[in-house]
Formats: C-alpha cells, sequence, structure tokens
C-alpha cells in the first residue's frame, strides 16, 4: 500500500469518527527464517512503524498482528518435536523483536497474537508435509501454550508492554470454536488486560461470495443475533472481544451487495447492545481509495451515524436501550418483508420440501443447508416448492434463467424441512428428474437420510460425502447401490431450469 493511500485511508476513517486501525502484518517477508534467522529486517520495521505512526498522529487505536505469513505456523503440528520447537522458537524470537521496538509507544497500540491461524491451520499438511499430527484436543491445547508464550514475552521486555492490552486469538478466530470450553484465555501479570479476538463473515454465501446477493430473513436475523450474543460468554468474565474482521465483500467494487445497510446495522447494533470493538474488513470495496471517501451514501450515513460524536451525548445504557430497540424494529421488519415470489413461508408447524443448490462456480445458489429460508439465494431465481402434508408424490422445481443460469452444480440435494420431526422413518424415492425441461437418467440410486436430526434430505451432488451413512433409509433397490453423488455434470453444462418429482412414503 503505498503511503498516499494510507494517509489516505487513515483521513477517511477521522473524517467518519472511527478510531481503530488493524493494521494485518506478515513478518517472516522481512525475515530469512528458511536458513533459522529470525531477525526481522530493519526495513520491514521502518515501514511498519510509520504505518503505525499515521494512525497514533491521529490518535488512533491501532492493532498490529502476525497475519498469515505464508502459513509457517503448521510446523507447530509436525510430527518432529524440533520442528515444533523451532516453530515456538520463531514465534517468540518474533515478538520479542516487534514488542522491544515498539514498547515505549502508548496503549492505544495493541499486540494480536495470531490472526486465523491458531485452529486448523496448525495440522496443515500442504504446509508442512509431516504435519497434522494434532488430535482436536491436541490443537485446543497447543493455541493455550502459543497464546501463553505470546503473552509472558510481551510482559517481559518492560516498558509500556506491561500494561499494553493484548488481544488473544481464538481458534480460527471463529465463533464456535471459541465458545468451546476447551479453549482457555492465557494467564496475565496484568489486571483485565486481555481481549480475545474474533471473525464474522456468517453466511459466508451471502458475505463472501457471488452465489447469495440478497440477506434478512428471519431466519438470519435471529441466526446473527444468536451467535453474536455467545461472545458475552467472554464480556461477562471481563475480557473485551474484538471483531477483528467483518464485511460483505465486494470484490473490490465500490457498489455494496444489496441488504449490506441491513445487514451491518443490524450487526453493528449487537455491537452496542454487548459493547463489541467491530473492525470492518475491506479491500477497496466500500471505501474507495483514489476518491478518498466511502462511495455509497447510505453506507456512509450508516457510519457516521455510530460515530464517537454521534454517541458523545448518549449513556451507555441509552445506547443499549437503543440498539435492543433496533433489533426488534429490524426483526419485524424482516417478518414483513417474507418473500413476495410465492415462496412457503418458514414455519415450524409445517414440512416443505424445496432444492438445495449451488453451481460449480459458486455464482448461483438457493437455499443451501438444512434450514429452510428461501430468501436465501441468487436474486432472480425462483422456486416452487412443496407443503408436505403426509404420504404422496410431489414435485419441486427451481428456474435459475433470470439469475443467468448455472454453470455445473457444485452441491444440490432435495431437502425436507421438518421432516425427521413429523415424517421420521418417511423414504424418499425420485420418480422423475428433469433439467432444462428434459428428463434424465441419474447416476445412481439416492438415499434419505440427516444430517442434523430434523431435515430430511436426498444428496444429489455431496463431494464432502465420501462413504454411504449406515443409518440410511432406502425403498427403491440396496444400500449396496446408493450413493451421494447420483447427479453429475460439467462446469460446461448450463442448468437453467430444475424439475424434481418424487414419492414421500414410510419404509418398507
Amino acid at each position: 500500500m503505498q503511503v498516499s493511500c494510507v494517509q489516505s485511508l487513515l483521513a477517511v476513517f477521522v473524517r467518519c469518527c472511527l478510531n481503530t486501525l488493524r493494521i494485518p502484518i506478515a513478518w517472516t517477508n522481512g525475515m530469512k527464517y528458511e536458513e533459522g534467522d529470525y531477525t526481522i529486517d530493519e526495513r520491514l520495521f521502518k515501514r511498519i512503524e510509520e504505518v503505525v505512526g499515521y494512525a497514533e498522529k491521529n490518535d488512533m487505536y491501532v492493532i498490529i498482528n502476525d497475519h498469515w505469513d505464508g502459513g509457517w505456523w503448521a510446523k507447530f503440528g509436525s510430527a518432529s518435536e524440533e520442528t515444533q520447537k523451532q516453530a515456538m522458537d520463531m514465534y517468540t524470537s518474533m515478538w520479542t523483536q516487534i514488542a522491544e521496538r515498539f514498547r515505549d509507544h502508548n496503549y492505544k497500540l495493541i499486540f494480536e497474537s495470531a490472526n486465523e491461524e491458531l485452529g486448523d491451520c496448525l495440522n496443515n499438511k500442504e504446509l508442512c508435509e509431516d504435519s497434522g499430527t494434532l488430535s482436536e484436543d491436541e490443537v485446543y491445547e497447543k493455541i493455550y501454550e502459543i497464546n501463553s508464550a505470546f503473552v509472558k514475552t510481551v510482559r517481559s521486555t518492560g516498558g509500556n508492554n506491561e500494561q499494553r492490552f493484548l488481544l488473544i486469538a481464538g481458534y480460527n478466530t471463529d465463533f464456535d470454536h471459541t465458545c468451546d470450553d476447551r479453549y482457555k484465555m492465557p494467564e496475565d501479570t496484568a489486571d483485565s488486560k486481555l481481549m480475545i479476538s474474533v471473525h464474522y463473515y456468517g453466511p459466508w454465501d451471502y458475505c463472501g461470495t457471488k452465489a447469495v446477493n440478497s440477506w434478512g430473513s428471519p431466519i438470519q436475523y435471529e441466526e446473527q443475533n444468536e451467535t453474536l450474543k455467545r461472545m458475552t460468554k467472554f464480556t461477562e468474565k471481563g475480557c473485551g472481544v474484538v471483531i477483528g474482521e467483518y464485511g460483505v465483500l465486494t470484490d473490490s467494487k465500490p457498489e455494496p451487495k444489496p441488504d449490506t445497510d441491513i445487514y451491518y446495522t443490524n450487526f453493528l447494533d449487537n455491537c452496542d447492545l454487548y459493547n463489541y470493538c467491530p473492525v470492518l474488513w475491506d479491500c477497496n470495496g466500500i471505501y474507495v481509495r483514489r476518491e478518498g471517501k466511502i462511495a455509497d451514501e447510505t453506507i456512509a450515513k450508516l457510519f457516521l451515524d455510530r460515530s464517537l460524536s454521534a454517541y458523545s451525548s448518549l449513556t451507555d445504557e441509552q445506547i443499549k436501550q437503543n440498539a435492543e430497540k433496533s433489533m426488534a424494529q429490524s426483526l419485524e421488519n424482516a417478518q414483513n418483508r417474507m418473500s413476495d415470489d410465492g415462496d412457503i413461508p418458514v414455519s415450524d408447524d409445517t414440512a416443505v420440501a424445496w432444492i438445495m443448490y449451488q453451481s460449480s462456480d459458486y455464482s448461483v445458489s438457493y437455499c443451501v443447508g438444512d434450514i429452510y429460508d428461501p430468501t436465501n439465494k441468487t436474486v432472480g431465481v425462483k422456486a416452487k416448492n412443496a407443503l408436505i402434508t403426509g404420504k404422496g408424490r410431489y414435485t419441486v422445481s427451481l428456474d435459475l434463467t433470470k439469475a443467468g443460469g448455472g454453470n455445473g452444480v457444485n452441491f444440490s440435494a432435495l431437502g425436507i424441512y421438518n421432516g425427521e420431526e413429523f415424517y421420521k422413518d418417511y423414504v424418499i424415492t425420485l420418480k422423475d428428474f428433469k433439467v432444462n425441461g428434459e428428463s434424465i437418467a441419474l447416476d445412481g440410486k439416492g438415499y434419505t437420510c440427516t444430517d442434523d436430526g430434523s431435515c430430511t434430505r436426498m444428496n444429489l451432488c455431496n463431494g464432502w460425502v465420501t462413504s454411504v451413512p449406515k443409518d440410511i433409509r432406502i425403498n427403491d433397490g440396496t444400500p449396496e447401490e446408493a450413493s451421494a453423488q447420483i447427479w453429475k455434470t460439467t462446469e460446461k453444462d448450463k442448468i437453467e431450469t430444475i424439475e424434481i418429482t418424487f414419492d414421500y412414503e414410510p419404509k418398507a
């Protein structure tokens, strides 16, 4: 990033009264660590000091970490104790140098122990051939060991580092893994100076891919609210929560995705309610560096309305009350704006059949997952779903033409929401399968199963299932004939319509 760009970025942050900058750093770019030399190059240090200085001159909080960094973290999961020791030696050497270099900087400088690497990356065999030796329990133990070494190393360098706020990376910075009771915060000689770091991009199909370009169903609001509330496990113990990355990514386009504003509004309401610190991740998408501004006026106003100056006259209690009111209103609005294209509403009292679909290039999607949500889709996709009332023959379909059609299939399944709740022993038997209006022969026998004990499904194309489960249900054929890959296409196959007719009846 050029100096002028950094200064421009900080200028817009200050104008918007946002006061935190997180700087992702790959420190091994300035090391010869492959040769066992962990000394950080002076040129890299000077550049990082320069960028940190921009933030400090604008009276901002600034976070520095070790970010991805080529994946050297996989050495912690090596089968060789010597390699694991080298990884820890490198890690403590790195943080000793960083801590000593910035020891006298004020307390608005925060050190972060890692990015998303503390977790599954420790077992990455692609980045370290003999890695992958740690069980999940051992990964949790290793994370505690690394984070503990981080705290001890920084504190031992003295100066302002004895009381500096330290940001401790969660397991994969993932909410579920970090809230697991196996995750332990390290001990600290300073009082109440540790914070926990997690990231939030949920649901990923909306936030991170092109497939889903709408958000805002009651289910999605409730899922976001429930997920974010989980981190109160840490705030209730006096530990600050920093959501070091969040965002609806736009492939570096200045136009936000549809519904980005309501997504951010509810997300930031949760942060206000629970006193979390959110840090937006943006790769020249929302913020246009060449113009020095947030391009979309709605998003710019959204952030300005959340600024320190806008909140300065409010008490903490008023901020929380306003957040609760806003969240309640958002959920009510979502319930009132249910899908207008004829989809069957979501209800705990009914069972609904639908086709889950995701194209091979992730650009077109409809309601992938065991939770039926007809608004979780690419704009333009039309569905004809079926209300299940018992034994009978049903037809469901998807029309992808107004979404541009799908290129092949990455994943697809026939799902029956609440199927296990109301029709536990029922079996799906396919009678007709049409693609682009023509009946096609499938490449195997499908089977009825459940992943979550609630939704019944038949996998049509599911590459994540490498062997047929033992507890499948099938009426037409034998379990030995069954497969999770019964619909095979290529990326060149354009999928415009899908129609499935099936029988639903008790297991014979």
